[in-house]
């Protein structure tokens, strides 16, 4: 097994054996179908955060009970400390779990448990835990910290934060040897908690880049929270349908520079594998790292700018100013990027997964079986059925595709006048169709 299989998202062309021009063009149909529809179906607004859901009182009394909070934070810091244990005194080796768990089940692993659990690394994040023990042992309060986080910046040290952990996973030519990996895991370790300490823990909700990464996740599944009168405590726990609970993403600086690095990145990976790229690459006399690290850079700035242009070019309400459109539009792309991390990774987190789980049971390289699970077998099922591989992948990204036309419809037909509630909108599908088209054909080229 190569070392760079471990760091990217595996599958492309090979797991792909149907038509591209066939996925691409149903892809496309698909979006402006559903944009017709909406048009002609959906004319006001149906999705209200403060009225939306269904309370779940039960489950509520559950997870906000003092002992499921310590339970879940127990369970992080047990993590944690099994991760630095790895990361410490493990060997630089592929057999170490570090790699694994750290580009695997955190990483990709984010997704599949937070869409199905909800904002899974606030619960049980070891950095808000650490942070509330030193509060505690200061007198002082984890929530509010030193100072109060300026609005201004907003999501934006997650922003940079992710496209840092990007460059490692895709770009930094020693990203899967031991030193250079403990080594950003210690800093994101450190900058977290002088974060935490400085601006308390609204801090983690725009500035850790795996909360933020995981509670924009968590919006497309069913839980969700409800504010109660007076906007006291973490809400009313409510059930309600995924778009519905989409609709709370809270619109803030840097929302789109998040949107960008997450789409960008996995776009990009796609891209550094193509025939097309590799001989650019090896033709070229200027260094690999030079251009993929340019190339990175430029997927995600152009994603970012592409989608600015796409919600600005319309009517604005007195109310409403154009700049603040993208923002406002981002939720959207939540959907969109689920479905193309679902394409991108769906083989590598399953295979790469169970290989990581069989070494998390000989965190030492010394032939241990601590967790019962180092005598396991891979199940190479996925990569076995390269249709039924293929067909999934491309449902997933028409599936993100509707679901982000569906919001963005949502949220146009209550922010713009009514002169421009459509027309205002085709910019935005025709940047839709171009991410639809540009995401499928990276799909099949790498």
């Amino acid at each position: 097994m190569d070392r760079s299989t471990l760091a990217h998202g595996i599958g492309g062309a090979k797991d792909l054996p149907i038509s591209p021009e066939l996925a691409i063009a149903g892809a496309v149909a698909a979006l402006t179908i559903s944009f017709t529809v909406l048009a002609l179906a959906w004319r006001t607004p149906r999705f209200d955060a403060a009225t939306s859901g269904r309370p779940a009182p039960r489950l509520q009394a559950l997870v906000d009970a003092p002992w499921f909070g310590l339970a879940t934070r127990t369970f992080g810091m047990l993590l944690f400390v099994y991760t630095l244990l790895v990361a410490v005194v493990g060997k630089d080796l592929l057999t170490n779990p570090f790699f694994g768990m750290f580009y695997v089940l955190l990483w990709v692993g984010l997704i599949p448990a937070s869409l199905l659990l909800g904002p899974v690394w606030k619960t049980i994040s070891p950095v808000r835990t650490i942070n509330a023990g030193f509060a505690r042992l200061a007198g002082s309060d984890a929530e509010s910290g030193m100072y109060d986080y300026p609005r201004r910046v907003g999501y934006w040290p997650a922003a940079v934060s992710l496209f840092a952990f990007v460059w490692l996973e895709l770009v930094y030519p020693y990203s899967t040897e031991l030193g250079p990996v403990r080594l950003w895991f210690a800093a994101y370790v450190a900058a977290m908690l002088i974060g935490g300490a400085l601006f308390g823990n609204r801090f983690y909700a725009y500035g850790d880049p795996f909360e933020v990464f995981s509670t924009l996740v968590s919006k497309l599944s069913v839980w969700g929270r409800r504010r109660t009168p007076g906007g006291r405590g973490p809400g009313l726990l409510v059930v309600r349908m995924p778009l519905a609970n989409l609709d709370t993403v809270v619109a803030a600086p840097g929302l789109v520079g998040v949107m960008a690095v997450l789409f960008g990145s996995t776009a990009f990976d796609s891209f550094k594998d193509s025939s097309r790229w590799v001989r650019f690459v090896q033709s070229s006399s200027i260094s690999t790292s030079l251009l993929n690290n340019l190339a990175l850079l430029a997927f995600c700035l152009a994603v970012g700018a592409v989608f600015a242009i796409g919600t600005m070019a319309t009517g604005v309400s007195k109310d409403a100013r154009r700049s603040e459109l993208p923002a406002l539009f981002a939720h959207s792309i939540v959907p969109i990027i689920v479905g193309y991390f679902f394409a991108h990774y769906l083989t590598y987190f399953v295979e790469q997964g169970q290989i990581t789980l069989i070494q998390m049971s000989d965190p030492l390289s010394r032939g241990d079986n601590l967790l019962g699970t180092g005598n396991w077998s891979v199940n190479f099922w996925l990569s076995f059925h390269p249709t039924f591989l293929a067909n999934s992948k491309v449902v997933g990204v028409v599936i993100g595709h509707v679901l982000g036309v569906i919001a963005a419809h949502d949220r146009a037909v209550k922010l713009l006048p009514p002169r421009h509630q459509l027309t205002g909108q085709l910019p935005l599908l025709f940047t839709m169709v171009g991410f639809t088209v540009g995401g499928l054909y990276l799909l099949f080229a790498a």
